[in-house]
């Protein structure tokens, strides 16, 4: 390995493994390891007792110690709906009595619910409300969340949630990734004239979105009682024309062909895909979308879970997120997910590692996040483990001692 020749800006060293994470079946495991740090990118990662060897190291540099801990790209979280007002603890409860997710929504619950709610409530209650998820996000190593609108259901409140998102930007750490999810489902008021509410998405929100800055991507819930495949395939060809990423919703209860369709219109991803068939994996395999599985709804409420070795026999990009959410899946905690898809969705714990990281990265069109090699960002979580598998091992406890995002320290903060 050559010299580097930029000067290190910083260097966490003291690190019993650093996992720089290369492939969904190798974790990069560098025992003893250190990573040089310039310009809030990764120059390298070697053994901490070659660093000054191959790396151009100053007394201005900055070490962190990583006190015998591990040290992981910061992880990834693709797919969260943290703007929200009010609570759904009652339809909680009854939907782990049985009661039917879509027959809630129909009946005027469910997304309507937590519409009404969000449209009540302040700007300061939902960006307060985002912030508390936010920095438990960030306790468990979490540094880049995928943040969407979706529960304001009308041009001038999809924009007001979008500029809280841009908002929650301006904070420090976590980074946010704000995705358009105004065909979340079809408004109450506009029950009875769906083509509207479409044209109001296509014709209003997106433009505008694009506009403002305020969007890097749009989603759409395809689902039977949400969008038709016609519809959503209309509003991500006008989003992916406005030169924003598209993804999908995508067989949550019903195999609605949105692994197909995502395929079609080269989709960054497609998420939950509970129900999906072998020709739809195919399609998204030959195109390159990420399959983004969701283990939360299945903790939650019992919802079905994805089958994720399926998928990565498929040829795949994996990817895990928490789908925090007020009805569904209402938790902050990326690396429980992973356990969830290790003991119920075929993973194994390498390809979980990858799925919350680097996997998860690329299911936002963002190919330097969640890894450690030359280049990346450099976001990086420290945490209280000896062993990259305590991941998993360890569930349930933040254990982030030290994270840090484009080579700053951000926690604690």
């Amino acid at each position: 390995m050559m010299r580097a020749e930029a000067v290190v800006d910083v260097i966490v060293v003291g690190a019993a493994q650093v996992a720089t994470v290369r492939t969904a079946d190798d974790p990069g495991v560098v025992v003893g390891g250190a990573v040089a740090i310039a310009a809030g990118r990764v120059l390298g990662v070697c053994p901490e007792r070659e660093i000054d060897e191959r790396f151009v190291v100053d007394p201005e540099t900055r070490r962190i110690d990583a006190r015998g801990g591990l040290v992981l790209p910061g992880l990834v979280d693709p797919h969260t709906h943290l703007l929200f007002g009010g609570s759904r603890h009652e339809e909680f409860a009854m939907r782990l009595a049985g009661a039917d997710y879509l027959a809630i929504l129909a009946a005027g619950g469910g997304i309507h619910s937590t519409v009404a709610a969000t449209r009540a409530a302040p700007d300061g209650e939902i960006v307060a409300n985002a912030r508390r998820y936010l920095a438990q996000m960030l306790s468990f190593g979490v540094t880049t969340v995928e943040v969407k609108s979706g529960y304001g259901l009308s041009a001038p409140h999809e924009l007001r949630l979008l500029r809280l998102a841009k908002v929650l930007s301006g904070d420090v750490a976590p980074r946010i990734v704000p995705t358009l999810l105004g065909a979340h489902t079809v408004p109450k008021e506009h029950a009875s004239n769906r083509d509207r509410y479409v044209a109001s998405v296509i014709d209003e929100m997106i433009p505008r979105a694009v506009a403002e800055g305020l969007a890097e991507a749009c989603d759409v819930f395809l689902e039977k009682g949400a969008f038709e495949p016609s519809e959503a395939r209309a509003i991500l060809s006008a989003a992916k024309a406005a030169g924003l990423r598209t993804k999908l919703h995508a067989g949550q209860f019903t195999d609605q062909g949105g692994a197909e369709l995502a395929a079609e219109l080269g989709a960054v991803s497609a998420d939950h895909l509970e129900h999906v068939s072998d020709a739809g994996l195919a399609a998204m395999a030959t195109a390159g979308v990420a399959a983004v599985l969701l283990p939360g709804p299945g903790y939650a409420v019992r919802g079905a879970w994805a089958n994720g070795r399926r998928m990565r026999e498929a040829g795949l990009t994996v990817a895990l997120a928490t789908d925090c959410n007020p009805g569904t899946s209402h938790t902050t905690n990326l690396p429980l997910m992973a356990l969830g898809a290790a003991n119920h969705m075929g993973l194994t714990p390498s390809e979980c590692l990858y799925a919350v990281t680097r996997g998860a990265g690329l299911a936002l069109g963002k190919a330097d996040l969640g890894h450690l090699e030359p280049g990346a960002r450099a976001d990086i979580a420290i945490l209280d483990l000896p062993d990259w598998r305590g991941l998993l091992y360890r569930f349930g406890a933040p254990l982030a001692t030290t994270v840090i995002v484009g080579g700053e320290v951000v926690w604690p903060g």
